[in-house]
């Protein structure tokens, strides 16, 4: 699978998300709100999402990860090469 973002597989995305610190067992704060990450970053609908439970009230979801993180990713993969 290829990501909208540039022709870069969307495995490697997801990878190159889990060194940025969205990975299983990291704590991340997102959309103003600070979570646990339960899973390593995964294709979903429209985008690459990760499992997290929320700090504020121990609800495990998923949650969709924005577009400028995505963006991020492949632009520092654009850099490198």
């Amino acid at each position: 699978m290829i990501t909208s973002q540039g022709s870069l597989p969307t495995s490697e995305v997801c990878a190159r998300i889990r060194h940025f610190g969205y990975a299983a067992s990291q704590k991340i704060r997102i959309y103003g709100e600070e979570f646990e990450v339960l899973s390593d970053p995964f294709p979903s609908e429209g985008g690459i999402a990760i499992q997290v439970r929320s700090n504020r009230t121990s609800q495990a979801r998923v949650l969709q990860l924005p577009a400028t993180v995505i963006h991020r990713v492949s632009q520092s993969k654009l850099r490198a090469a």
